[in-house]
């Protein structure tokens, strides 16, 4: 396309001026915020009116950036390309594409030209501005972690901080489990804070983004539903984080999809062999009526709905429309008649738990639950059997949280709450070691 010796970057020139473009069809940008069209006079702000950017040069100038997403610094992209427009044909740079609408008349065809990274030119512009780009977002990084006048308090208690950021984000991942990550990884960092705390104003949770009536049944839903943490989905999180400025076209989500790296495809196969049936110990539930136990709560469920049980706990919760304490209980108060062999269908008493499921199976007594004021009582929020890990794998629902303190049955629930921040002697770091070591007297 080019048959200058010249070097590519030889005429790169992102802050040009009119004096340097006198006597053609150019013109300034209006403020430093917006840019010229490629083509035309028409200004546009490259940041709340990208897509109409876009779509006049594709409607009004019949031009296409390809892969404009991957391009880091859209401005001085723009800026850079009217300038070489403006020296040479555009048919230098750009592809040119003929189309055709579907009931277009015979004939009649739009052509487009297309600017894309297949020209060397355009890949080492956008090269270059991802290199500044990242040049930048370090050296704000290396500017937040050397500023000592950071002071800001925390988002989740009354704990001020000063000096070092990472104080702060430590302390929210260790003392309130919200974790946004290392500190070393984030950048724009006030801003970040800022997003986060106008959301919790709005009562909003952090991770699924939905709002609430008040601040108390934010807490609880967000610790309840273990949603103290970022939503991975909110594309506006990504200009906080390093990783999305290493490599043009390469976010977070593409890094961590690859692969660890081969080292033969023989080796790959008997490890996924090796590791296939690995389950976690020590998190094993077992099945209501036989000793058949899993980790894994879609396995355990669809063994119990299967001939020999056919019991559905999901089908029991929304038919009696249970809340989660009420689950608690009749799991409990199921577990209770099974391990002393009375069938809680009909009362029927047998010596070993085998002749005791065939005959709930036989009978269809296993969807015979006794009315509700025999199993929902208080001395079933207890287990049965220590560490039932089956009562972990129950599923919550929102409304539970969303009913305020009182239940489903009409009974005042226990809410845990979080403890106060308490400005105190004990809150120096000093003073806690040498109450540990034993050092005062």
């Amino acid at each position: 396309m080019q048959s200058s010796d010249k070097p590519i970057l030889e005429s790169l020139n992102l802050f040009y001026h009119e004096s340097e473009t006198s006597g053609r069809d150019s013109s300034p940008t209006q403020n430093s915020g917006d840019v010229a069209c490629l083509f035309c006079q028409e200004q546009f702000d490259t940041v709340e009116q990208r897509e109409d950017l876009l779509r006049h040069l594709a409607v009004v100038h019949k031009f296409v950036i390809g892969d404009v997403n991957l391009i880091t610094d859209l401005k001085k992209y723009l800026t850079y390309w009217r300038q070489r427009f403006l020296e040479e044909d555009l048919t230098n740079f750009c592809s040119l594409i003929s189309t055709k609408a579907k009931n277009a008349n015979k004939g009649s065809e739009d052509q487009y030209y297309l600017l894309c990274d297949v020209l060397a030119e355009d890949k080492t512009l956008r090269e270059f501005l991802q290199k500044k780009k990242l040049e930048k977002v370090l050296a704000q990084q290396q500017r937040e972690r050397e500023d000592e006048n950071f002071c800001r308090t925390c988002l989740f208690c009354r704990e001020q901080f000063t000096g070092n950021r990472a104080d702060m984000f430590d302390h929210m991942t260790h003392d309130h489990g919200f974790s946004v990550g290392l500190p070393d990884n984030l950048v724009y960092t006030d801003e970040f804070l800022d997003i986060l705390q106008e959301k919790l104003d709005k009562l909003q949770c952090l991770y699924c983004e939905r709002t609430f009536k008040d601040k108390t049944v934010l807490k609880e839903h967000m610790r309840k539903k273990q949603h103290k943490k970022i939503n991975p989905k909110n594309r506006k999180y990504d200009k906080f984080y390093i990783i999305n400025y290493l490599e043009m076209g390469r976010s977070w989500e593409v890094i961590q999809a690859e692969p660890d790296e081969e080292v033969g495809t023989e080796t790959e196969t008997e490890d996924e062999e090796s590791w296939e049936d690995w389950e976690e110990a020590g998190s094993q539930a077992v099945c209501l009526f036989c000793d058949f136990s899993s980790c894994v709560p879609h396995k355990l469920n669809a063994h119990m709905q299967q001939e020999l049980h056919d019991f559905d706990l999901k089908e029991v919760k929304l038919r009696l429309n249970l809340n989660f304490y009420q689950q608690i209980k009749l799991i409990n108060f199921m577990r209770r008649q099974i391990y002393l062999g009375t069938c809680f269908g009909c009362g029927e008493k047998f010596d070993e738990r085998r002749a005791l499921v065939e005959h709930m199976h036989t009978q269809q007594h296993v969807d015979k639950l006794p009315e509700s004021s025999a199993w929902d009582q208080p001395q079933y929020f207890f287990p049965t059997y220590e560490n039932d890990n089956l009562l972990c794998q129950l599923e919550d629902d929102d409304n539970d949280v969303e009913d305020d303190t009182e239940g489903a049955s009409g009974r005042s629930q226990v809410i845990a709450e979080d403890l106060p921040y308490l400005n105190t002697i004990l809150a120096h770091e000093s003073v806690r070691k040498e109450i540990l070591s034993g050092d005062i007297t």
